[in-house]
């Protein structure tokens, strides 16, 4: 298996490290023409509008929209979660609009007010996961097709799936927990 790991900007080197740890091939992925052949793809965290601009300027849109069109397993991780929405609340940023979320940005404050949490999540056993949210959004509408896999003790929605996409407001990547990024794997393997 080859899983993607677009690198326009952001944490795309932490994502790499994390698959593998898991014994996964990653690519990272800049050009259209790296998006062959992958069985699976990973957005990862940074500045969404810089992504959201690169990812126009190299025409990557259509690409990782026919990927998902197509069943391959998506992951979007804090700003890849804003990108996979079908809406940005309060922005004119253009998203991919792939899972039927609509997403706030910065929806906790700046940097200073970034934060560690234990989540419950349900779908990777008893034991809390641990949380990093940076500058992160929070998933504020979904539809029946939405799965909510995670929610702050308040019940702010921070992860959720829709068939093979899976979106997380929170960095795995920046944590020892490899149990995340397992399921994204378990899901392109058709075994979740």
């Amino acid at each position: 298996m080859k899983i993607g790991v677009l690198a326009s900007q952001g944490a795309f080197a932490e994502q790499i490290s994390r698959l593998k740890q898991l014994n996964m091939e990653a690519v990272p992925v800049r050009l259209p023409r790296e998006l062959r052949g992958v069985d699976g793809l990973i957005i990862p965290g940074g500045e969404s509008t810089t992504i959201s601009r690169l990812i126009s300027a190299y025409s990557l849109k259509g690409e990782i929209g026919a990927l998902a069109k197509n069943g391959i397993p998506i992951l979007g991780i804090c700003a890849g979660m804003i990108l996979m929405a079908r809406d940005v609340a309060d922005n004119n940023l253009e998203p991919l609009g792939l899972m039927n979320i609509t997403v706030k940005r910065n929806a906790f404050g700046r940097q200073r007010e970034s934060f560690e949490t234990e989540l419950s999540i349900p779908v990777l056993g008893e034991e809390p996961f641990p949380g990093v949210f940076i500058r992160a959004p929070y998933i504020e509408k979904t539809d029946d097709a939405v799965e909510v896999l995670a929610r702050l003790r308040n019940g702010t929605v921070v992860a959720a799936r829709q068939g093979k996409l899976l979106a997380a407001a929170f960095h795995p990547e920046l944590t020892t927990d490899l149990r995340f990024h397992r399921y994204f794997l378990d899901i392109v393997e058709g075994r979740k």
